[in-house]
């Protein structure tokens, strides 16, 4: 029986990855643990993909950012459902931010607990069970926009740019115990944290299309890819350009408004 856990499942790219995965697991059985702050609409995912592709879920309720009560869930899944095969740190959060904005500040402390410090606390309380089995991955999702800094994007850019280096450390540390991780990191995926934004997005993928494509990279254990591959691409060229030349063109940049916003 596959055992999937992934977190920000109420929405967006965690709602698409669920929903992708009961596809593509319609023919075996799947237990999926899902984790957001939205329990209306996990209940809604819960009975959808039970309904279409007869995929089983246990609901969490639970803000990454609570360590205890991330940990009570991940308890209360291995005790009814068993040790996941699968962990996706799912759970994000993007808002235009300014330092010069001391109102900002709560705003750059939440983008960073959710983005770097929820995905700490979603797998820390599944390792030393995971390290007991054949097969173990833990999957992270990071952002293309951790690979260079954007203005108007300081939290976020920095949240991912910090998630990207965690997993990598986290890689290296799972070795020995026989866990796989990949970094995942998404170029522009249409959901409701890119809905918001009032400029072009170069390769604007679809989440469905996205969630095909990261399935995939997961069954092939991949270490760290960039979806779509046009901005795989893209992202090597932004890694060779000067700080120089960096600054002259990003100052123009568009930013992401500063909106008051909640997270799923």
């Amino acid at each position: 029986m596959k055992k999937i856990f992934i977190t920000g499942a109420s929405s967006g790219i965690g709602a698409a990855l669920v929903k992708a995965y009961a596809a593509h697991y319609r023919q075996e059985t799947v237990t999926f643990g899902l984790l957001g702050r939205n329990a209306q609409a996990l209940q809604q995912l819960a009975k959808l993909i039970n309904s279409d592709f007869n995929a089983n879920a246990k609901v969490y309720t639970v803000d990454v950012r609570e360590a205890k009560a991330m940990q009570a869930a991940a308890d209360d899944f291995m005790t009814a459902i068993g040790t996941p095969n699968i962990v996706i740190a799912s759970a994000g959060v993007s808002r235009g931010t300014l330092t010069e904005h001391p109102e900002d500040i709560a705003a750059f402390q939440a983008v960073m607990d959710i983005n770097v410090m929820g995905m700490v606390h979603t797998f820390s309380p599944f390792i030393n069970t995971m390290a007991k089995q054949k097969q173990a991955q833990l999957v992270g999702i990071a952002s293309v926009a951790g690979v260079r800094g954007l203005p108007g994007a300081g939290a976020y850019s920095a949240s991912k740019a910090a998630a990207i280096k965690y997993l990598e450390s986290l890689r290296v540390e799972m070795k020995p115990l026989n866990i796989d991780v990949t970094t995942v990191a998404p170029g522009y995926i249409r959901t409701p944290m890119t809905d918001i934004n009032q400029y072009k997005m170069p390769f604007l993928m679809e989440a469905d299309v996205f969630a095909q494509k990261f399935i995939k990279a997961i069954e092939r254990k991949r270490r760290f890819v960039i979806i779509p591959w046009q901005m795989a691409w893209l992202s090597r060229l932004m890694r060779l350009v000067p700080p120089f030349l960096w600054d002259w063109i990003m100052r123009n940049a568009p930013h992401k408004q500063r909106t008051e916003w909640d997270w799923l």
